[in-house]
């Protein structure tokens, strides 16, 4: 059994087994007491006035108490994140990190300035950490590119993965769970989505480019990767999967 997860562990891309690495150890080292919440939440008074920098990242990898719904989010983020690194992002390493690095950043704007907005900036300065979103961004980034996809959620009815978000969305609300969270990581992922795959088709220019920074870091894990001129993504063969 340890030898599988060892191997399952080994085979993740790169991006994914770094994100869960970190969100585990943060979440557990939280858990006992080793590190402390209030160092890691996202205070933008501490970070200008304090340069506690470090924040502006710490707050995507604590996902809170180590319960089910803990659990929950590890499998959406090993599974969607993996997904995403393996087909859409095959080869484009870098590419994945810059859509992880703009959808934290995205994020990070929105929660911000909705602090400073009236009737709803109570509501966001009660958000302190992001990691729940961030994973959301990337479902909802998934469903997007493999809308054709049938799945099935707890066994109880089935629908297509284009739907995927909704579904989450509204499962969230009927366990008493705020849809702020989720609210904000599909915001995140639409704004990717239409920057990345509908903008670039309706003009023929491609706003969100990788910086060569980003690429240079990712240089042994990067492959030039081509698609056909008349074609962006080939649409996933329909096959079933069960949340």
């Amino acid at each position: 059994m340890a030898q599988a997860v060892e191997e399952w562990y080994k085979q993740m891309p790169i991006i994914t087994r770094s994100y869960l690495t970190a969100a585990i150890i943060t979440t557990v080292g939280c858990s006992l007491d080793i590190i402390s919440p209030f160092n890691l939440y996202l205070n933008l008074n501490l970070v200008v006035k304090r340069y506690e920098f470090w924040r502006l990242i710490t707050n995507f990898f604590y996902f809170r108490k180590m319960d089910l719904d803990f659990l929950f989010h590890m499998f959406f983020l090993a599974r969607y994140c993996k997904l995403l690194e393996e087909n859409s992002f095959r080869g484009r390493t870098a590419d994945f990190f810059y859509m992880l690095l703009f959808g934290a950043t995205v994020l990070t704007g929105i929660v911000l300035v909705g602090g400073m907005i009236p009737y709803v900036s109570e509501t966001f300065a009660k958000i302190f950490f992001l990691s729940n979103s961030l994973t959301f961004m990337m479902v909802y980034v998934w469903s997007k590119r493999n809308p054709f996809i049938h799945m099935s959620f707890l066994g109880l009815f089935t629908f297509t993965a284009a739907y995927l978000p909704w579904v989450l969305l509204g499962f969230s609300i009927l366990v008493g769970s705020s849809p702020w969270i989720d609210l904000l990581g599909m915001a995140a992922g639409h704004a990717y989505y239409f920057l990345e795959d509908v903008y670039p088709r309706m003009t023929g220019r491609r706003p969100l480019k990788t910086p060569q920074f980003i690429k240079a870091l990712f240089a042994d894990e990067t492959v030039v990767v081509t698609r056909p001129a008349n074609v962006r993504f080939a649409a996933a063969a329909p096959e079933n999967h069960e949340e």
